[in-house]
């Protein structure tokens, strides 16, 4: 499942596209994703403008003109692929996103079957909603209620906000035994974060996984040193992979169909039997199952 890096490089990449584009036309092929899509869903984005993109965890939102949002969840095997329709009046120029729009294309080949929407804009791209396995989702929620929907309702802070910090995962740490790894799975605690990138902050931060997460927290509830080298830690490989356009394992393209590149960068990710790459450690990444995931890491270097 694309994580928080992999969602912000798709953002990244449609908003040149879409902000201050209408929808001139939206071909809905079939009346459900993982969930029914929107009562006329097709009919209310026909004609409605963006305003601008935001991202919320591991959503997409649009928000469009009306104070509505459209919000996307790409699951386990959605894309979002940019392609060259015209320009809406009969011409193929024009630029996108700093490319010619001939330029900005992927040609995703035969499992076109799986093209299950399709987003004519006015300024002449094409978006489609390209998903094999259909665990994405869209819906359109009023702006007024997006904190209060049942989607986005009890979800934890942004990692690349202030809001994370080492006071903070030490106050929601405190005198919890969960193992860290589960801790920082959670949703309600951190929004975003998933199995790659926890592997990876855990190891830069240099702390064992299966340790509990109160030792984030003294026994008066103040961070400890690993709550702030984990709070940096998780801000930096975000934006580590962020730079390099997230991370490409198999299903994941950006927006104009390019791979990202951080898994050329794992640290342990991936990396089962080979050196750690800590100068000076003579220890190797192992892996061990882990709440149904697996878990890379070091046990020399992370204790």
């Amino acid at each position: 499942m694309p994580e928080l890096p992999e969602v912000e490089t798709v953002r990244a990449g449609l908003e040149p596209v879409l902000t201050g584009r209408a929808f001139v036309r939206v071909e809905q092929r079939r009346p459900d994703l993982r969930f029914p899509l929107p009562e006329r869903f097709a009919e209310r984005l026909t004609g409605r403008r963006v305003l601008g993109l935001d991202r919320r965890a591991k959503y997409i939102l649009v928000r469009l003109d009306g104070d509505e949002v459209l919000a996307m969840h790409l699951g386990m095997t959605g894309r979002l692929i940019v392609s060259n329709g015209g320009n809406g009046n009969g011409e193929t120029g024009g630029q996108v996103g700093g490319l010619t729009l001939g330029q900005y294309q992927y040609q995703h080949n035969k499992d076109a079957k799986h093209d299950h929407l399709v987003f004519t804009m006015s300024g002449g791209a094409v978006v489609t909603y390209n998903d094999a396995r259909r665990f994405g989702y869209m819906t359109l929620i009023p702006e007024r209620e997006l904190e209060q929907d049942a989607f986005f309702a009890g979800l934890g802070v942004e990692p690349l906000s202030d809001d994370l910090s080492g006071a903070y995962l030490a106050q929601r740490a405190h005198g919890k035994k969960v193992d860290l790894k589960a801790f920082l799975m959670d949703q309600r605690i951190v929004a975003g974060l998933g199995n790659i990138y926890v592997c990876e902050a855990l190891f830069r931060a240099r702390l064992d996984p299966w340790k509990p997460a109160s030792r984030l927290a003294t026994k008066t509830g103040k961070a400890t040193p690993a709550a702030e080298r984990l709070a940096a830690e998780i801000k930096a490989v975000l934006t580590d992979a962020i730079r390099a356009g997230g991370s490409t394992l198999r299903d994941y393209k950006r927006a104009d169909g390019t791979a990202g590149l951080f898994q050329n960068e794992f640290s342990v990710y991936g990396r089962e039997g080979e050196p750690c790459l800590t100068p000076g450690c003579v220890g190797t990444v192992r892996r061990k199952v882990q709440g149904g995931r697996s878990t890379f890491y070091c046990a020399a270097c992370q204790r």
